[in-house]
């Protein structure tokens, strides 16, 4: 039989059998050893089992077979041609010890066993400690070993706490890809070392890290070959961050490469197949070798640069879109880098081949994942076992739950994980009820099993900032690639999904309920028909606003792509003309993104039509919505919209005006903008937006001004803007005497107060807040206003008495 090196195999499909030799001779020589490996040598030759834990395609099964190989090859087993061999998976650790007990199948003594159980499959007993003894037993009569490879999870953790248990450690991402790069180099360039007689260590030292050999010295632990170790013990992030992807696995993925020109097997010693030919062919090999070898190295050389170059470029870093790769990810990259430098693959094909890799990492976590579930135990002929659809599912609804959620809590998108899970398994089998595990979470497992990566970050709680504990996918490209996995091959799925966005949408929690919109936003790119009427369309149309909030942010992020923004613009525009209430409430929050129609005019055009109509029935969310687009560049030409409505013929266009204003003085800017910190309004987060506006858009103060006089100077509003007035010059300082919005009080008092008869306004106003009996206004504090507003020569002698 021959080992499949494809990343996308299933556990379930491979058999017992030996290992070929030339597959072991292949890890042999190009496994990257994770740190800790001579511990876990160590501990399979003291115990003669070990069981092997971390996430699939991480690097298990090329470690436990690098380890056999190394054990077997100095023990008992050594001069046997099949002395490592894959155990059958169905078989299990019971099985595997009753085979090596009882001599089943001849296998010589020495021999090694690699055996990865399908720990997850329903109606599976999981094996306990005193099986692995027996294991244990059966191995030290026969002379044997046996590495058990499992994923972490609860299923596996009861295996992995005991004595026999290890975590395959990762192998650090930059020497992955460097040596992997150098091996592709010299495969199509041609190793200059091949014909000087420098052997394999003098061609690749270059492409590996430079305390390469610290644990094996410092253990005094033997190199396979007798050469320098080739393995990087050092990982920089690796031990700083305890999720970080676990191991290297070489097992996984090669067979993809294969088609990128990276065939491994043509170059098992640089020698086997190229020798065939005859002496004369080597000979000549080697004479051009030592004529070329100054010229050969010196070309490598260049080309290791431009490739060191490359693989920092910006561009690609962000096709990538993963923080750290996977074996057989380090191995495409490798592939394309090499082709791109030796000019086979083209720079889009480049970046094109990059983007794919998240994809194809979302592509094993969705295949098949159900398929045991379908299936009946082997030779008993029953129906098909449905128990422990909760614990499959699992792990599939944490990724879609992560990648809908991502930054927010990790308690957040735990119990969205929950949640999504009863849905999947509902759906998967109508007819029972799952079981909900209530102390089987292992967090840690999840972060490994999903790419995920903890972080300390600011959570908001009733308006307030806590600290709490995120969660984020180890690459920016992972969200997107399960989103576009799950919708576009996965149609079944849709259903549960659908419910459990719906859900997320009641959400009372910001972080949670507007993520999940975007999420929908994004799926509804994808098939725009059905999302619009399985998700906006009906949610629209709710009762509830925290519903018509989650369409409206749907709507708009469908609107950010220019493949659907003319369908976006045209459902807004017929809603705000001929949709129910609550659909025309749904549009006006769709519009203050400023997506929504063709022009700011065309979106103010629409706010009014909402605003005015039915005696103005919607004028207040029509007025929050204006107030939202002042946040836009744009924002001029809502203020000089608003002017003209002011000045309409029609009372309605005033009131929707007049409300604006007012609630442009009232409103914080963090309830109108997203912005992080850094930006000219995100850095003031807490002010009004009126005086925010006034401090960092100077040429729009006059402007500003001219509109809140307006209303202080109306009749029917002429109340709530003094109201409106007093908050603004309370906040020029903090409790505590700190400045605050002073800067905006400054630039927008004086033009507010430039006649006489509004500075006598003003005075009236300080007076009446210092006289506030539960809040009285300081002399002091009174005296800095008024000298903001007024400036020194038009200060009265009798108004300086009183307000300095």
């Amino acid at each position: 039989m021959s080992v499949g090196l494809d990343a996308r195999r299933s556990g379930l499909s491979m058999r017992d059998g030996p290992v070929p030799e030339e597959d072991l001779l292949r890890i042999r020589r190009t496994h990257i050893e994770p740190e800790g490996y001579v511990r876990l040598r160590r501990a399979l030759e003291a115990r003669r089992l070990l069981v092997l834990g971390g996430a699939p395609g991480t690097g298990r099964a090329s470690t436990a077979l690098a380890l056999l190989e190394e054990v077997t090859r100095g023990g008992e087993g050594g001069q046997n041609s099949e002395r490592v061999r894959r155990a059958d998976p169905e078989g299990g650790v019971r099985g595997l010890a009753t085979q090596v007990m009882g001599g089943e199948g001849g296998h010589p003594r020495g021999t090694g066993y690699l055996l990865e159980p399908a720990l997850d499959r329903p109606g599976t007993l999981p094996s306990d400690g005193m099986d692995l003894d027996q294991l244990a037993s059966a191995l030290a009569e026969q002379g044997s070993y046996a590495v058990v490879v499992v994923s972490v999870g609860s299923a596996a953790n009861p295996l992995l706490a005991g004595r026999y248990g290890a975590i395959c450690p990762p192998a650090p991402t930059r020497e992955l890809v460097a040596v992997r790069l150098r091996q592709r180099l010299e495969e199509e360039h041609g190793d200059p070392a091949q014909g000087g007689g420098g052997g394999e260590g003098s061609a690749r030292d270059e492409g590996r890290a430079p305390n390469r050999h610290a644990d094996r010295d410092r253990d005094g632990g033997r190199d396979r070959d007798g050469a320098p170790n080739r393995v990087g013990h050092t990982d920089p992030n690796g031990g700083q961050d305890g999720d970080r992807d676990r191991g290297a696995d070489q097992d996984e993925g090669r067979t993809r490469d294969a088609d990128h020109g990276g065939d491994r097997t043509r170059d098992a010693d640089h020698g086997g197949d190229r020798t065939r030919d005859g002496g004369q062919d080597q000979d000549r090999r080697q004479d051009r070798g030592q004529d070329r070898r100054p010229d050969d190295e010196g070309s490598l050389s260049r080309l290791l640069e431009r490739a060191a170059e490359l693989r920092e470029d910006p561009e690609v870093t962000e096709a990538v879109g993963l923080d750290d790769l996977r074996p057989a990810e380090a191995e495409l990259f490798a592939s394309l880098l090499a082709g791109h430098l030796l000019g086979s693959v083209g720079r889009e094909e480049l970046l094109s081949g990059c983007r794919g890799l998240a994809a194809v990492q979302a592509y094993e976590w969705f295949a098949g994942v159900d398929r045991a579930l379908a299936a009946p135990p082997p030779g008993d002929g029953r129906a098909p076992v449905r128990s422990g659809t909760a614990a499959l599912f699992h792990p599939v609804a944490f990724r879609i739950a992560l990648a809908v959620l991502g930054g927010a809590s990790h308690s957040a998108v735990s119990a969205a994980a929950h949640l999504l899970t009863w849905e999947l398994s509902v759906q998967s089998d109508p007819d029972s009820t799952p079981a909900r595990p209530l102390f089987c979470d292992d967090p840690e497992s999840d972060l490994a099993l999903s790419r995920a990566r903890p972080a300390d970050g600011a959570v908001d709680v009733a308006g307030a900032e806590v600290t709490g504990r995120l969660i984020f996918y180890r690459g920016a490209a992972l969200p997107a690639a399960v989103l576009a996995e799950l919708w576009d091959r996965h149609f079944p799925v849709r259903a549960p999904v659908v419910r459990w966005l719906r859900l997320l949408a009641d959400d009372p929690r910001p972080q949670v309920s507007m993520r999940a919109a975007v999420a929908a936003g994004e799926l509804s790119v994808r098939d725009f028909e059905h999302g619009y009427a399985e998700l906006v369309r009906p949610l629209a149309d709710a009762p509830t606003p925290r519903r018509r909030v989650f369409a409206a942010t749907a709507l708009d992020q469908a609107a950010g792509h220019a493949s659907h923004r003319r369908a976006v613009r045209k459902v807004v525009e017929d809603w705000s003309r001929h949709g129910t209430p609550a659909l025309r409430w749904t549009a006006a929050m769709a519009l203050g993104y400023g997506r929504s129609a063709d022009s700011m005019d065309d979106t103010l055009d629409a706010l009014a039509r909402i605003g005015v109509r039915d005696d103005g029935e919607q004028l207040a969310v029509a007025s929050l919505n204006v107030v939202r687009l002042l946040t836009l560049p744009e924002c001029a030409t809502v203020l000089r919209r608003l002017a003209d409505w002011t000045g309409h013929r029609g009372e309605e266009y005033q009131d929707l005006a007049l409300v604006s204003i007012v609630r442009l003085a009232l409103t914080d800017v963090d309830e109108v903008l997203d912005d992080e910190p850094g930006t000219p309004l995100g850095d003031r987060g807490d002010w009004p937006l009126l005086l925010a506006l006034a401090a960092t858009r100077p040429e729009l103060t006059g402007k500003l001004a001219d509109l809140f006089w307006t209303a202080l100077n109306t009749a029917r509003s002429r109340d709530v803007a003094l109201d409106a007035l007093e908050t603004l010059l309370r906040s020029a300082s903090r409790k505590d005497g700190r400045a605050w919005t002073r800067e905006g009080l400054a630039a927008l008092l004086p033009a507010l107060t430039a006649e006489e008869h509004d500075q006598r306004r003003l005075e009236w106003l300080l007076r009446r807040m210092m006289r506030d009996q539960d809040r009285p206004l300081t002399e002091e504090r009174a005296r800095a206003l008024w000298r903001l507003a007024v400036p020194a020569r038009q200060r009265r002698s009798e108004e300086e008495e009183s307000h300095g």
